[in-house]
């Protein structure tokens, strides 16, 4: 709608800055305001008895700002916007817009240009391809997760189980018959929860959700970092999605982008006519791999901006943690850079300084505001102190992303078996520094496109052994110390790398071998959720042992996991070679069990007999006790002690 008709004095007075108070152009101006989606952007007012929506922007080097939209049918000369004196910020009042109107800002640049900017504090946006800011009212949403919210402030999440599932809301599941119909986060909501408990994992993390313009980015060039993504719904009903999740027990993680955004004209790049959110040196400011910009992290309102959008995600939509992306471009100025790209920091170093700074301010701040809320770096170099706290010098993340794991475990089961002895410390490397920061085992979306391949088709063999290397994985994955993420769809074992633009191919649930793995995977995760062994020793060196990594003969690793009273013991046969009567030294117990074996025939596998069990006073393995059994070929099995009782009714 059209506002209504006002005099020139009517209008000058409600385009006055009248709402923004000093106190709050005092923090904009030196980087500090943690609520800053609160201060800028569109804000349905109240002003002298009229409603209508207050504008305010932060462009230091415009010449003048006005807001633009259908109420005015985009007419810059309508509605200026009047400048807080210096502060870069202007502010005005235009009576009439409700929520739902569409907007922008249009900015008369130093050079005489105008430019049409999206709002980069909007709440919610047109659904892409379009691109202006809609205005949204202030959220009424009544929120049921306050018992999950306050048990979440009283977890230790090192010694929490933590499981997650890396999700693509636009392709993990479409509408029945209508396959170009993206869900909705209100229909996607009950899906998810019931997925996530057949599976046993503890959180789902959306890939960004934030406003992007190209689908084929999967979200990760943002530009707009506060609206959740219009194509699937409105804040709220992201709100609803959350609370759900939360109300079933399950976390929600959300992927974050502060390391780069997209250059497009009409959002954040050269913001005011000059660069602003972006570091004006080109060898500091542009990721020419990516085609992308890099946030300007020396200033202090964008590092605000990025501060406060951290915040405003945990805040106001109750998500639990932040999964950070692409650290490693963040951390080194010569990230992908050939000599003379580059420009070394104040020391002379390759370090970025000042993002460096960022990270320590963003993880304080999370453990300040949001007690329980985790950030996770999706890290992939050897940068000291990730996990380490910001007061003891580190970066201060909850969890780093075990690239390293990752890699060589592949190429490991990429491997013919007849091969695998000669590199078993491919395997085993990690045990070296697995303890060397709070690692997140992660087996993610990037391992699955541009021609890698699906992890299926990684594995090494003929379609039974690649299916039995793939439950191998898996519990490798599950079973080692280190926090977990599958992406979507690995539960499916597919054929086919992941394609963001068709929905997963649900249709394998009902082919025997992929089933098979589903229910592998199914049963391995409520195994990991049930036994603290798998979790709560995760920080600590003495929560696993190995019991025998150094078998290059017969390419056998075992270890046991311990915590409290709890005990696991499990053995991996990596060739296909069965091993009978094999002699496993394990610590004293009144017997053994078996727990899982991803050889059995439920699974896809085999399903030859693994007992039974004998335990002898015989000697193996640096132990005095041997447990003695039938190994399966490319199998996983699990066995736990009994206690007298249980020992009793099972022994002969």
């Amino acid at each position: 709608m059209r506002p209504p008709a006002c005099s020139r004095g009517d209008h000058l007075r409600r385009s006055a800055p009248v709402f923004l108070s000093d106190f709050d152009l005092h923090l904009i101006g030196e980087g500090r305001h943690l609520r800053l989606w609160e201060a800028l952007g569109a804000h349905c007012e109240v002003l002298d008895g009229v409603p209508g929506v207050r504008f305010a922007l932060w462009a230091p080097h415009a010449l003048r700002v006005s807001a633009v939209g259908d109420f005015c049918d985009w007419d810059g000369s309508a509605w200026p916007l009047a400048q807080h004196g210096d502060s870069g910020v202007f502010e005005g009042f235009v009576p009439g817009v409700e929520p739902g109107a569409l907007y922008k800002f249009e900015i008369e640049t130093q050079r005489g240009e105008f430019l049409l900017k999206a709002d980069p504090l909007a709440r919610a946006a047109e659904r892409p391809p379009a691109t202006a800011s809609r205005v949204v009212a202030p959220s009424h949403y009544a929120w049921g997760d306050a018992g999950w919210l306050a048990e979440r402030r009283r977890r230790d999440p090192l010694r929490e189980p933590f499981f997650v599932y890396e999700v693509h809301l636009g392709s993990w599941a479409r509408a029945p018959g209508e396959p170009d119909r993206l869900l909705s986060y209100r229909e996607l909501a009950p899906l998810l929860v019931e997925h996530a408990h057949r599976y046993g994992f503890t959180h789902v993390e959306l890939m960004p959700v934030m406003e992007h313009p190209f689908a084929g980015s999967w979200g990760y060039q943002v530009t707009g970092y506060y609206a959740p993504t219009a194509r699937h719904g409105s804040p709220d009903d992201l709100r609803f999605l959350v609370d759900t999740l939360h109300q079933a027990g399950i976390g929600v993680i959300l992927d974050w982008v502060p390391a780069h955004f997209p250059r497009d004209d009409w959002a954040l790049a050269r913001f005011d006519g000059k660069p602003l959110y972006e570091h004006p040196d080109p060898r500091r400011g542009e990721h020419r791999d990516w085609g992308t910009l890099i946030f300007d992290y020396g200033r202090p309102q964008v590092r605000n901006f990025l501060l406060a959008n951290a915040l405003y995600w945990l805040q106001e939509f109750h998500a639990d943690g932040l999964r950070v992306d692409a650290v490693a471009s963040m951390l080194y100025l010569d990230y992908s850079r050939g000599p003379g790209e580059w420009e070394p920091n104040v020391h002379g170093g390759r370090e970025h300084l000042e993002a460096i700074d960022f990270l320590r301010e963003l993880n304080a701040a999370v453990a300040e505001e949001c007690p329980g809320c985790v950030t996770i770096a999706e890290e992939s170099t050897a940068f000291e102190g990730v996990t380490r706290p910001v007061d003891q010098g580190g970066l201060g993340f909850t969890f780093k992303w075990n690239m390293g794991w990752m890699h060589d475990t592949l190429a490991f089961l990429a491997r013919d078996p007849i091969h695998r002895g000669h590199h078993l410390d491919q395997l085993t490397f990690a045990m070296l520094y697995e303890h060397s920061e709070h690692f997140l085992m992660p087996l993610s979306h990037d391992e699955v496109v541009h021609l890698k391949g699906s992890l299926l088709r990684k594995m090494h063999g003929d379609p039974w052994q690649r299916f039995a290397n793939l439950r191998l994985l898996y519990a490798y994955q599950l079973t080692r110390p280190g926090k977990k993420l599958l992406f979507m769809g690995s539960e499916l074992a597919p054929e086919e790398e992941w394609d963001h633009q068709r929905c997963l191919p649900w249709h394998l649930e009902e082919v025997p071998a992929h089933a098979g793995v589903g229910r592998c995977l199914a049963a391995l995760g409520t195994l990991y959720r049930e036994r603290p062994s798998l979790w709560r020793g995760d920080p600590d060196p003495a929560g696993t042992r190995w019991i025998d990594c150094q078998d290059r003969e017969r390419t056998i690793v075992s270890y046991l996991r311990e915590a409290d009273e709890d005990r696991l013991v499990v053995v991996l046969n990596l060739t296909p070679v069965p091993r009978p009567g094999y002699r496993l030294g394990v610590p004293p117990a009144e017997g053994y069990r078996l727990v899982l074996n991803t050889d059995a025939e439920e699974f896809g596998g085999s399903g030859a007999p693994v007992g039974p069990l004998r335990l002898e006073r015989s000697p193996a393995h640096g132990f005095a006790h041997s447990l003695v059994f039938d190994l399966p070929p490319l199998a996983a099995v699990v066995f736990e002690p009994l206690p007298p009782a249980a020992a009793a009714e099972e022994s002969p």
